[in-house]
């Protein structure tokens, strides 16, 4: 039976930290695609307080996330378990994007675990519904490790490559937002607390 909580208690907590991956979910306004990322690295995601979680926004091959956000700021994660306990926890909330370059990243970076290459963007979500699902139909399967391959790849690339993907394949989403593009910069859509 699906429950909804009012806030990130130790058991959501527990829960949150024993997953190897979750799942982000974003859509632009109107038109447009939907976007389903899977996040590795469990060092990545963290709860900042009982309503606010963030997590690390690592290079990649698209920029759908941080267009949307900055469109709508409307965002979904998703944590499910595989293991003999079967759930499913969905976060609702309002999204931003904190750059490297601005004045509260150093602090937000600090929630985190290892140094990982190529950090984008830390991704900050204020949680309006907080929501679990049984996952009677997940199957099981077994976590063997984490993948080194986006860190191994990224820790090669100069400095150069990573500045120039943001006007590159990081300056626009697939739709035409605008993302980490130089000449419009990230607003924020939720206040700081």
């Amino acid at each position: 039976m699906a429950k909804e909580f009012s806030h990130l208690d130790e058991g959501l907590r527990r829960f949150i930290a024993a997953q190897a991956m979750f799942f982000v979910s974003t859509a632009p306004t109107t038109g447009g695609r939907v976007n389903v990322s899977p996040k590795g690295y469990q060092d990545t995601f963290a709860v900042i307080d009982d309503r606010t979680v963030a997590y690390l926004d690592l290079f990649g091959s698209g920029v759908e996330t941080i267009s949307h956000l900055r469109e709508n700021g409307r965002i979904t994660l998703m944590f499910c378990s595989f293991t003999r306990n079967s759930r499913i926890l969905r976060l609702f909330g309002t999204g931003r994007v904190v750059r490297p370059d601005d004045a509260e990243f150093m602090d937000l970076r600090t929630h985190f675990g290892l140094e990982h290459p190529g950090i984008r963007a830390v991704i900050v979500i204020h949680l309006e519904r907080i929501a679990d699902a049984c996952g009677y139909a997940v199957p099981y399967y077994e976590f063997v490790g984490e993948r080194p391959v986006l860190d191994t790849h990224q820790g090669k690339q100069p400095d150069e490559k990573f500045a120039g993907r943001i006007i590159g394949d990081n300056g626009r989403s697939i739709d035409g937002l605008p993302a980490l593009d130089p000449d419009h910069p990230v607003p924020s859509q939720v206040p700081r607390r």
